[in-house]
This record gives C-alpha cells, structure tokens and sequence, in this order.
C-alpha cells in the first residue's frame, strides 16, 4: 500500500468505526508503506461521513449547560466532532498535496491516528452517557476552512493548525475549569479524557507550525504577513482570549507571535445608546 493512496481511502470511509479501523491500520503499517510524493491524486467533492449528525450554521447549534446531563453529552459530542474532523483534515494534508518532504506525510499520518484515537475516546464516553457520535447537531467550520485553502497548501498549515487547531489548545483548559467545577464522576472522566487529548494537540500544531515555517522559508513568504492575508483572503476567524500562553509556546509560537495575539481578537461591538 501507498501511504497517500490510502490516506485518500481512509478519508472517502463515510463510517466513523471504519474511518478510525484505516488510519490505525495505516499506522500500524507506516514503515513498510511505499510513499509517492509527487501523485496527483483525484480529490474527491467532500469526506467521507455519516448522515448523522445533521449539519447546521454554528449559530443554531443549540447553548446548553453542562451542569445537566444532556448538557454534558452535548458538549462531549460537540468535542468529538471536532476530533472528527480533525481525522479528515489529517488525511487531507496527507494525500491532498504533493511535492512536500517525506516527513510531511509521515507527520501528517502521525496526526491522524492520533485524532482517531481521540475521537474512539470521546465516542467511548459518549456510550457510559447513554449516547453516540450523531445523536446531537454540528456544524461546518472545521471542513469549511478545509474546502477554502485546498489549493493552498502554506495558507492550509496557516489556517488550520496554527489558527483553528492552536484555538483549541485555549479552549480546552477553559472546559476542563468548567467540568471540574460539575464535579461529577462523568465531567471528572472527561477532564482526564481532555488532558490526554491537550497533551497531543500541542504535538499537531507544532507539525503544523513547522511545516508553515518551512513553505515559508521556500516560497521566500514572510510568516506574518503571508499569515494575515491568508487569514483575510480565506475568511480566517479571529481570535478570543484567554490565551494558553504555555501551550502555544511548546507549539512553537515564538515570543514575538504571541505579543502579537492580543491585535488580532475582533473588537467588541460598540455600546448602542440608550435613547427615551
């Protein structure tokens, strides 16, 4: 097998279960498997999975408390979406671009088992709450930054670990507050469930950051000029504090970078005047 053939394989897999099966058997293989770099692979028009769970703007996924039970599903579920997708965009950076060093590929196979280990994590949880990956609705905007730089490889490891990815690691301390204070065996099985997946993630984006650094280096781009166009030109979010300053740092953000993360958390909207 062809590391990059069957990463496209892996990635076209609609069922989770399956999905997670390939990358680990892609794993398990990685040092006998043939790499061809420079294959133009055929993309298909999206990713592999399941009807459920349904599709909607971010805007209508619905707010709940995790002090509830549902509550604490929910966010569960809405986690292992994202490691989900994050399985996706592991095996996209991995078959979607050719002419990258060999380590690229096999950076990028590291990442993807690593979120299906995740993801077999979080679905796992689910099931001790009575639930499964699909029982609740998601939205898009991991893939939808996906679908934008897939013909940008430099603005793909801008976007998506340094930016989507990287945003995770200051959310994640924030939920693990959040379920500590709920206290309850589940929320408490969670934090540990979330500091195994923390740990990790400072792994992905600092791949991320390296290989950004190095197209950069390449294409002769400057880091931070090219990284606020592409944020400008393919609809890159801005950012929220807190900030997980440690985090970022052993991702590989330089000290310059994260001064420079206040400027680029959107302005709060100005106060409409009251009027009689």
């Amino acid at each position: 097998m062809e590391l990059r053939h069957g990463a496209l394989a892996a990635f076209t897999l609609a069922d989770p279960v399956a999905k997670v099966a390939a990358v680990q058997a892609l794993w398990d293989q990685r040092d006998a498997l043939a790499l061809d770099s420079q294959a133009a692979l055929p993309a298909p028009p999206q990713p592999g999975r399941p009807d459920q769970p349904a599709l909607v703007l971010p805007k209508e996924v619905p707010r709940r408390s995790p002090y509830t039970a549902e509550g604490h599903a929910a966010l569960m579920h809405s986690i292992a979406h994202i490691e989900f997708n994050a399985i996706n965009l592991a095996l996209d950076a991995a078959w979607r671009f050719a002419g990258m060093p060999d380590a690229y590929y096999h950076d990028w196979l590291r990442v993807a088992f690593e979120e299906a280990q995740h993801f077999s994590l979080l679905s796992g949880h689910l099931r001790t709450l009575g639930h499964a990956y699909g029982d609740f609705v998601a939205h898009d905007g991991l893939w939808t930054m996906a679908e934008n730089t897939r013909h940008d490889v430099s603005a793909r490891m801008a976007l998506v670990p340094r930016t989507l990815e990287a945003r995770g690691l200051d959310a994640t301390p924030i939920i693990q507050a959040k379920l500590r204070k709920v206290g309850s065996t589940a929320a408490l099985q969670a934090v540990d469930i979330l500091d195994t997946i923390l740990r990790e993630e400072v792994g992905h984006v600092a791949i991320g950051n390296h290989w950004y650094h190095w197209l950069c280096q390449r294409e002769g781009l400057d880091s931070a000029l090219f990284h606020a166009q592409a944020a400008g030109r393919y609809g890159g979010p801005s950012l929220k504090p807190p900030f997980n300053l440690a985090a970022r740092r052993l991702a590989g953000f330089s000290q310059q970078e994260l001064d420079a993360l206040p400027t680029l958390v959107a302005p709060k909207p100005a106060a409409v005047p009251h009027t009689v």
